[in-house]
């Protein structure tokens, strides 16, 4: 099972960056699951081994943060990792344990890669159909400023997802293209027509050709494959480390908290409340309460099917497996997009897991779980409120800097007479680049709970600029032109 869960992740890359996520997935997986299986067969102490699960918890999350691998994130791997460590053998049995891991995660490998065979594109083409659509919204109410930072963002990471796909094949360069219709209906929405942009979006769905839209010629081809540069790049790995310190901090303090309080209260399954509180946490403490809510929605309507489906499971072995397979599938498809449908499927499935060493009494199974549940939640969200991000704040300082520094920038190639298109275009997507990690910024601040005052006012006037200064980078490529004429 842990192998093959490393099949959830990686579905947004394109497919030459996904075969080196999914890699390194499985070698996460991996390396946690050899932990916790060292650690449950060297030890049975309970609270050293909740210790270690919140600890694993704790750098699964920072990794998964710092990497953005992606829905489900950190919480499938502090799942497997937490129930392996409450599951004890000889330590001799380990390295086959991993063996049967390490080939269900190759398999996996091979089944996140496959769709590649019939879609190469398909990562890409979606990306870009979204940063369409999000454009199309923006340009029909462009004073709707959340409407403006939703586009900015869509674009930004369509652009990401085309410099990571490898070589500048043919459908790459036409997708270039739609992503610049997209940045041009951002940055001057006026002679856009948002239909249009629907338009093609709705084309990029299937696998036929991707549309070519007019008025960007040959010989813009430069323009389009100016390639990623630090301006307007992910930082590198480490520089994203630092600001995840109070994050690792909450889950690690909130997965041990929550696990020694289920032990307090004498429930046999504290790996429950550990993932639990390890499932809350996100970039702050607003969206740490809503998807504590998702959290606690999901496992009790999850109860509420196991108790539905667990007569069945009780028929015989072979019906246990194919409940458990078909929860499997469920949770699979839905938690990437719906968490707390996710949930649905996945609660009743870890208390059928349960039942593959011995039938189990489901009503003491049920108020176990009910009980970890609201004991993790609880707990991981005090938490959560009580180690606040006290660097946030300086965060959405050092954004609004390099706001300014990307907008003067660009300011200076455009008071040059004849700027290379390829210094105008990088600056353009720096300064875009820099407007969007603003608005991240000032959104993770906004939903801390103790936080500094928000220069709400700094933020809305460098946004706006922003905005004006790419609207200005774009007429002088002559892109707003093109647009216009064949509008």
């Amino acid at each position: 099972m842990a192998g093959s869960l490393c099949a959830l992740y990686a579905h947004d890359r394109p497919y030459a960056a996904r075969a080196r996520a999914l890699a390194w997935v499985v070698a996460g997986m991996l390396g946690g699951l050899g932990v916790a299986l060292v650690t449950a067969s060297l030890t049975t102490n309970t609270v050293v081994l909740v210790t270690v699960g919140a600890l694993l918890a704790a750098a699964q999350k920072t990794l998964c943060d710092a990497t953005r691998i992606g829905p489900p994130g950190h919480v499938v791997l502090a799942f497997v990792t937490s129930a392996s460590l409450f599951a004890p053998q000889p330590l001799g049995q380990v390295p086959g344990h991993l063996a049967l891991g390490a080939a269900a995660g190759t398999w996996a490998w091979a089944v996140g890669m496959a769709p590649g065979l019939v879609r190469p594109h398909g990562p890409e083409r979606r990306a870009t159909a979204h940063a369409l659509n999000a454009a199309a919204v923006s340009a029909g109410d462009p004073d709707d400023t959340r409407a403006r930072a939703a586009a900015a963002a869509a674009v930004h990471a369509a652009r990401q997802s085309l410099l990571s796909a490898g070589a500048r094949s043919a459908p790459r360069r036409a997708l270039e293209r739609l992503v610049v219709r997209a940045e041009v209906a951002l940055a001057a929405p006026v002679g856009t027509d948002p239909g249009r942009l629907r338009g093609w979006a709705r084309e990029l769905s299937g696998t036929g050709p991707v549309p070519r839209p007019d008025g960007l010629g040959d010989a813009a081809d430069g323009l389009l494959g100016v390639e990623s540069a630090p301006a307007f790049g992910e930082p590198p790995l480490p520089a994203r480390l630092g600001p995840l310190a109070p994050v690792a901090l909450r889950t690690a303090l909130g997965c041990a908290l929550a696990g020694y309080a289920s032990l307090a209260l004498g429930v046999g399954r504290p790996a429950w409340a550990l993932v639990t509180a390890a499932s809350l946490y996100q970039a702050d403490v607003t969206l740490t309460w809503s998807r504590g809510v998702q959290r606690v929605t999901g496992n009790l309507l999850g109860v509420a099917a196991f108790a539905l489906l667990v007569p069945l499971a009780h028929a015989g072995r072979a019906a246990l497996v194919l409940c458990c397979l078909a929860l499997n599938f469920g949770a699979e498809a839905l938690i990437g997009r719906n968490y707390w449908l996710g949930s649905v499927c996945v609660t009743p499935m870890a208390l059928l897991i349960t039942e593959f060493a011995h039938a189990q009494r489901p009503g003491e199974l049920m108020a176990d779980r009910l009980l970890d549940t609201f004991v993790g939640a609880s707990v991981g969200f005090l938490v959560a409120v009580v180690v606040t991000d006290r660097r946030a704040g300086d965060r959405v300082e050092a954004a609004l800097f390099a706001v300014g520094r990307a907008q003067e920038h660009a300011t200076g190639l455009l008071a040059g007479e004849r700027p290379e298109p390829g210094a105008l275009e990088s600056a353009r997507r720096g300064l875009s680049a820099a407007v969007v990690h603003l608005r991240r910024a000032a959104d993770t601040e906004a939903g801390e709970r103790r936080r500094r005052a928000l220069p709400e006012e700094r933020v809305m006037r460098a946004e706006q600029a922003g905005h004006r200064t790419l609207a200005a980078t774009v007429r002088r490529q002559g892109l707003h032109c093109r647009e216009g004429a064949q509008a």
